[in-house]
């Protein structure tokens, strides 16, 4: 089984962590250079080889966007009100909801959240689990 090689601004914060840790231990290294070092790691010839077979990010979010799915196992629609792509992949997402959304299962109180931070996988569901082991965000698929 191949990995598929990652967008090209997650090679670059490879490149960049890179260059970081080798300056850190006292070898001085061009950004370019560490380009050329993260593309032979991927097995490509060169830094424009890689770039070129880098894939391009199938599910992207933007202010603005519309989302809806499941938050803490609770149905929402709402509004993308913020948006950034980590160097790892995962997107830091702020989402406003229309309607607010109660996070607590028991029937003996409510908490009601009109907006959350989260962050998710390129698939829409994030990483991070309830205590049954549901995610605690599943955005439906555009």
């Amino acid at each position: 089984m191949t990995t598929p090689i990652p967008p090209t601004d997650v090679l670059k914060s490879q490149a960049k962590r890179l260059r970081a840790d080798l300056a850190a231990q006292g070898n001085t290294v061009s950004h370019a250079a560490t380009l050329e070092i993260v593309a032979h790691q991927w097995g490509a010839r060169d830094w424009n080889t890689l770039s070129a077979q880098a894939s391009t990010p199938t599910i992207g979010w933007k202010p603005g966007d519309r989302a809806s799915g499941r938050y803490l196992g609770q149905p929402f629609k709402g509004v993308v009100k913020a948006a950034k792509l980590s160097g790892s992949g995962m997107w830091s997402l702020t989402l406003r909801f229309d309607q607010a959304v109660d996070v607590v299962t028991s029937p003996l109180f409510s908490n009601l959240r009109r907006q959350v931070n989260a962050v998710v996988g390129a698939n829409g569901i994030s990483p991070r689990k309830t205590s049954d082991g549901q995610p605690h965000l599943v955005l439906d698929p555009r």
